[in-house]
């Protein structure tokens, strides 16, 4: 069995699903995939199943009722992959605006040099985003500005989704008190792991914004991010014993 499974959310990704396993299960180290589809009007689901015969034991999916958010499926394929025995464990978007290669760098910045979270960081050298309008990069790297300085964390892409977990991350955080689903997600994951002084490692990656599809971005994703981020400071501020097991409410 393999160590290491990639948890890939899909909503309307036919256009990228198939390519996306194909290049995976291409590399040189093995991974496994979990898809975790939100019902896709799309036939994303159909397209993963047909594919099942072609990655025996390797491909794997988790498939909702409904689109109920991208911090919600993250969570649904951890308890997965922590269920079925998995040694370390990876967020992934299915649009190719993480690079799958890059996926060894961030395995090996976990497994060789036993960091127990490494992030794939756009931001730890530079600005290292393609395809992207300057507002968006300005508010993207504005934001993880923002977020660094509010929470007092040493991470330069605090917003980042592209991301390998030891098992002990993940089975240290209450992921049943995970309130966030957007952006702010991202950062909650961070944080907990942060203020539970797990060794966490920024690897320099290359953004490319998706060629095919829409995307999910809204206003309200980063609206979440900006008022979140301010109730886990005071939330942790206040009760910074008892962080990782209650919620914001």
């Amino acid at each position: 069995m393999s160590k290491a499974v990639v948890v890939v959310p899909t909503y309307n990704e036919i256009e990228n699903i198939e390519r996306l396993l194909r290049t995976i299960f291409s590399l040189q180290r093995e991974f496994h995939v979990l898809v975790v589809d939100d019902n896709s009007p799309d036939g994303t689901a159909q397209a993963v199943e047909a594919n099942f015969n072609n990655y025996p034991d390797k491909l794997f999916m988790l498939q909702r009722a409904e689109k109920t958010g991208l911090g919600s499926a993250y969570i649904a394929g951890f308890k997965w992959a922590l269920d079925k025995g998995y040694d370390y464990v990876f967020e992934m978007d299915a649009d190719f605006s993480h690079n799958p290669n890059d996926l060894i760098r961030l395995f090996n910045a976990c497994y060789k040099e036993d960091n127990d979270m490494a992030i794939g960081s756009r931001y730890v050298k530079g600005v290292n985003v393609v395809n992207w309008p300057m507002s968006r990069v300005l508010l993207s790297w504005l934001a993880s500005k923002y977020v660094r300085f509010v929470m007092g964390m040493d991470i330069y892409d605090t917003t980042a989704g592209f991301i390998c977990y030891k098992r002990s991350v993940l089975q240290k955080i209450n992921l049943d008190k995970i309130r966030f689903v957007g952006y702010a997600f991202q950062i909650e994951m961070k944080f907990k792991a942060h203020i539970s002084k797990f060794k966490i490692k920024e690897v320099p990656v290359i953004f490319t914004d998706r060629t095919k599809g829409e995307s999910k971005m809204s206003s309200g994703i980063i609206s979440e991010a900006i008022f979140g981020v301010i109730a886990m400071k005071l939330k942790s501020v206040f009760n910074r014993k008892k962080f990782n097991e209650t919620s914001f409410h």
